[in-house]
């Protein structure tokens, strides 16, 4: 633990590792999930670095949706399909001839999973079945992420943050299914990835916030619809604790993860990596409906609780050393610039009228600008 900690500590001393726009030029990259939140935000950083995208989906479920937005299929080819569909996706990753292969589609959500359970096994682990099983059939791909999330793990309510090494479990079909779709990755990496060449990883990010979300049930979309309409945030669970860090963080660390599973002739990095916020980002989620309010410059909270609560975690933190270790990857934006940029971008866009496309660029330019020490 002590030569881990002496390690940790020469790597703060040093320039944190982003995205190299050399290896991404050209690189072919087949992208799921590119219409939802996270996936649209990373179509849009791969265009920047000038990969070769394609992207499949199902049609944005949301209204607005980023994806529109930002015109985020301008400069990429868009399939739009859906997941569960073995055929479907083989056929668009053997078109793509993709290199690198970066899993996002799946069911998000931890309430949606409990009103419709069998839809997010299907989504969440025969999804990525697919993936894996098109990935190992096409002779280009060198490289498979999967994104999970960091619900991946038994959640026991501890006060220490969750490493990579312990048990998988999750009590919402949510969490279950992504501890699932951890089961099918270790599985297909052993069984045929190995074998066939390919450097098979999975990334558990913590809570993501940023500009373009619209999902329903997320704080952060009703902190600004209730903002927008100049009515009460109701928060439910004014003390849950979750990892929260801006969007931009855990996609830095899906590129650097994926460019260093290219260069790593032994697969070393094929195993499972946390990617989340220094400890202070991990606070209640009344504390950051507070600091939206305070960036937005007026606003209410109501501590409303829920009468028909359904179970989710009470306190979850990452323990993200393995990634600044072996990928020299570490979180650069604190909590209140992440609450910064996220409360920017609904600003720009909602209320001066700014592309959404535009700002989206701008704050990944800032981002990789202003991510020196």
């Amino acid at each position: 633990m002590a030569k881990q900690n002496r390690a940790v500590e020469s790597l703060e001393m040093t320039a944190p590792v982003l995205p190299n726009p050399a290896f991404w030029r050209g690189r072919k990259v087949f992208l799921t999930g590119h219409t939802g939140f996270k996936g649209g935000w990373l179509a849009l950083w791969l265009q920047q670095l000038g990969a070769d995208v394609t992207g499949y989906a199902l049609a944005p479920d949301t209204e607005p949706a980023l994806f529109d937005l930002a015109d985020v299929a301008h400069g990429m080819r868009s399939v739009i399909a859906d997941i569960r569909d073995a055929d479907a996706v083989a056929l668009a990753l053997a078109s793509a001839q993709a290199e690198i292969v970066l899993h996002l589609a799946a069911q998000p959500l931890v309430r949606a999973s409990y009103a419709d359970p069998l839809t997010t096994y299907a989504t969440n682990v025969m999804g990525t079945a697919n993936v894996l099983e098109a990935s190992r059939r096409v002779p280009s791909v060198k490289v498979v992420q999967v994104i999970t999330t960091d619900k991946c793990y038994d959640n026991r309510e501890w006060e220490y943050p969750y490493r990579e090494t312990d048990r998988l479990g999750g009590h919402d079909p949510y969490s279950n299914s992504k501890a699932c779709a951890e089961l099918v990755v270790d599985s297909y990496r052993r069984s045929f990835m190995r074998e066939a060449g390919i450097h098979l990883a999975s990334a558990r990010a913590g809570n993501v916030i940023g500009g373009g979300d619209w999902a329903v049930d997320r704080i952060v979309p009703d902190c600004i619809r209730a903002l927008l309409a100049e009515q009460p945030i109701d928060i439910r669970s004014p003390g849950a604790i979750r990892p929260w860090q801006h969007v931009l963080e855990p996609l830095s660390g899906y590129l650097v993860l994926a460019e260093q599973q290219y260069a790593d002739a032994a697969g070393a990095l094929a195993s499972g990596f946390n990617f989340g916020p220094e400890s202070s980002g991990a606070v209640p989620v009344g504390e950051l409906a507070a600091g939206i309010v305070r960036h937005w410059g007026q606003g209410q909270l109501n501590i409303s609780g829920d009468p028909h609560k359904l179970h989710e975690a009470g306190t979850l933190k990452l323990d993200i050393s393995k990634a600044r270790v072996r990928l020299g990857w570490r979180p650069r934006w604190d909590f209140d610039k992440t609450l910064h940029h996220t409360v920017d971008w609904y600003r720009r866009v909602l209320c001066h009228g700014e592309s959404a496309r535009q700002v989206c660029l701008a704050q990944i330019a800032d981002y990789q600008t202003l991510a020196q020490p």
